[in-house]
């Protein structure tokens, strides 16, 4: 996990890096560049797959797959609106997905759970109240049949009520 002081530490390095220009603010994307990311990075995945399933080398199948990341990172970084130089860039990537990246995929996850635990909150009171409802009236029923019916009622009602409650409970 990323603690206070690497944080701080990626700020400082990229506003370097914008500084001395190995990382550059770019307007006008080229969708040429962004596919050669996302292709490099497929064809990346697939030969570490593949290097996996003929057990070839796992060595290789990690270097396969770091590539995979790094070329679907730097995408990413370049959706955004940045390009990666070319030097130091596997460094320069990790540190603008910790300072680019890291603090609106928390945001968004966090305001994505919010939704859900409100949506949730909700059906729960709902499900709570039609059960709380539903005890009460089969309370109310049982009392009926317990007190104020006659035997053979009784047996007819009991038959009634246990399909219904099956229904109700199994559905």
């Amino acid at each position: 996990m990323l603690d206070e002081k690497r944080i701080k530490e990626a700020r400082a390095n990229i506003e370097r890096y914008l500084r001395d220009g190995m990382i550059k603010k770019i307007k006008d994307k080229n969708e040429k560049i962004l596919e050669t990311f996302i292709r490099n990075s497929d064809e990346s995945l697939i030969l570490a797959e593949n290097i996996l399933r003929n057990n070839l080398s796992n060595l290789w199948a990690i270097v396969c797959s770091y590539y995979s990341m790094y070329y679907i990172a730097n995408a990413i970084l370049y959706i955004r609106g940045y390009k990666i130089g070319k030097e130091i860039s596997h460094q320069i990537t990790n540190e603008a997905l910790i300072f680019f990246i890291k603090e609106n995929l928390e945001r968004q996850i966090l305001e994505e759970y919010q939704e859900v635990r409100e949506e949730a909150e909700e059906l729960a009171k709902i499900e709570s109240n039609e059960m709380i409802e539903n005890f009460e009236k089969e309370k109310e029923k049982r009392a009926k049949f317990q007190y104020e019916t006659t035997e053979i009622v009784k047996g007819v009602k009991q038959k009634l009520l246990l399909t219904e409650l099956k229904n109700l409970y199994l559905k």
